[in-house]
């Protein structure tokens, strides 16, 4: 028969926790160094009131925060989980009650990161077509990221008022929206062309270099200036929002039948619109769902596993940066021919839609941002140079041999 427990015992991981919480203070000494007396606690409390160099704010050893606040103030996260929070719906750690947390896989969730993922799209490929001009001075693309990266900071910002309105719309503006107008493939490319002098621009290989220099820095410049002044933004907005009763169930199902809808109309518009709109936007609009859904997908799964390492954006970078260096080195084939209009309208597609969506600068910035310096500034090296590393060893090699031409070669009409 048992013995019931003595209640005036703790139980051993309070034991545990309770001592270790006096030793940090000073309160007992170490049960097997009697014969040391006081001057180890001396020595320990000598040791803890050195001097620390001054570094940013971290959250760890507090309550999951959510990462708006968390750019807003200067700080940085301190766990897997808050960082993986950007891509995921508002949950439980947003003070939101059980009623209106949704599943990140949840068929809201999904169904309305499909018109979102069309709107993004279609924002970049209208931002490039208006800033791209003569005699410009800013690259098209940086008007791209930076409008991405402020209406994200400003979402992340606003993710709270949005959990307790409809937690689904959250996912749609930042996952969907801002990760498919940014792009940071097409960021990597930009820069890897002027290496090579992708545009044959008049100029030596000094100014090559500089351009792409120019191109890095710049870029990832007004990313995180503008992620951070979105979430600025939304300190002065959210007291201002007023508390909007949810949506009902009428309309929920109906936002969801109407996000597939808006997704299923690219089909048609593929097929019967002209065909000279296929390479601007049709195409691109086809494929720009599933390229969202891959990062979206990658992003759940893969950002938990490593602590302060965004794994799953990661990876969809890199992914997706390789593939569209493949896209391009097809579109440019110069032996034996260029590719059928069809073909080249399909790659153009699965350049901007696939690939613009499927890669972001948008929750690229925003992690960045977020994370303590140095856990940033690796983020940043490694995803930079194994990008320019990637495209090297896919499009070097066809350009060295002559297979390829430094332009796009393909023919859409």
């Amino acid at each position: 028969m048992d013995t019931p427990p003595d209640v005036s015992e703790k139980a051993p991981a309070l034991v545990h926790d309770d001592t270790r919480d006096r030793l940090r203070t000073g309160d007992v000494q170490d049960p097997t160094s009697n014969s040391k007396g006081s001057s180890d606690v001396t020595s320990s409390r000598t040791m803890s009131a050195s001097p620390t160099p001054p570094r940013r704010r971290s959250t760890s050893g507090r309550a999951r925060s959510d990462v708006g606040s968390i750019l807003a103030h200067h700080s940085s996260v301190g766990d897997a989980q808050s960082l993986a929070s950007i891509d995921r719906p508002p949950s439980e750690e947003d003070k939101l009650p059980a009623s209106k947390i949704y599943h990140p896989l949840s068929f809201p969730v999904i169904a309305l990161l499909m018109p979102a993922s069309i709107f993004g799209v279609l924002a970049r490929l209208g931002l490039q077509a208006i800033t791209t001009y003569d005699g410009r001075s800013i690259f098209p693309l940086a008007w791209v990221q930076a409008a991405g990266c402020l209406i994200m900071g400003f979402a992340l910002g606003m993710k709270e008022p949005f959990g307790r309105f409809y937690g689904p719309l959250y996912t749609a503006v930042t996952t969907g929206f801002c990760g498919s107008l940014t792009t940071f493939s097409g960021w990597q490319l930009d820069v890897f062309e002027s290496w090579i002098n992708g545009t044959a621009s008049h100029r030596d290989w000094f100014r090559d270099a500089i351009d792409g220099v120019g191109k890095t820095v710049f870029t990832l410049a007004i990313s995180l200036a503008a992620v951070s002044f979105g979430a600025h933004l939304s300190t002065l907005i959210v007291p201002l929002v007023p508390a909007l009763a949810p949506p009902s169930r009428r309309i929920r199902y109906s936002l969801s039948a109407l996000g597939v809808l808006v997704y299923a109309a690219a089909y048609p518009a593929y097929f019967r619109l002209p065909a000279a709109y296929r390479h601007e936007a049709t195409a691109a609009l086809l494929f720009s769902f599933p390229g969202t859904l891959s990062r979206y997908l990658l992003s759940v799964h893969l950002n938990p596993r490593l602590k302060l390492f965004p794994l799953g954006t990661f990876a969809a970078n890199m992914f997706g940066t390789a593939l569209l260096g493949t896209f391009q080195v097809l579109q440019s084939i110069r032996s034996p021919g260029p590719l059928s209009p069809n073909a080249c309208s399909v790659l153009k597609g699965l350049a901007d839609g696939y690939c613009g969506c499927l890669t972001t600068v948008s929750t690229f910035a925003a992690e960045v941002d977020a994370l303590d310096n140095r856990k940033a500034w690796l983020y940043v090296i490694l995803s930079w140079l194994i990008s320019q590393i990637l495209l090297a060893i896919i499009i070097g090699p066809s350009l060295s041999a002559g297979h390829v031409s430094r332009q796009i070669t393909c023919k859409y009409v």
